[in-house]
């Protein structure tokens, strides 16, 4: 019976390991997606180019926290099944 559990449980563990790498990418792409919009703000006079940043910049961090909250509720999720 543990064998059949066991093997029922992996197919969920691959696709949860996918994920969680797909996520951290998309962390990562988001996280260099701040710095540049940071370089942008920093090297720009224009003020409708620094508003254009500040918008950039504020939905960069907006996807951040969401992707973060994710990856964070599939760890939870990963550690109550692996503690069942």
């Amino acid at each position: 019976m543990t064998e059949v559990l066991r093997w029922l449980r992996r197919p969920q563990e691959t696709e949860e390991e996918r994920e969680r790498a797909a996520l951290t990418n998309q962390l990562h792409e988001t996280r260099c997606a701040i710095q540049r919009t940071y370089l942008q703000f920093n090297s720009t006079g224009d003020p409708d180019l620094i508003d254009a940043a500040v918008f950039d910049l504020k939905a960069e961090q907006a996807r951040y926290s969401y992707l973060l909250r994710r990856l964070k509720n599939l760890d939870r999720t990963n550690q109550a099944l692996k503690a069942e």
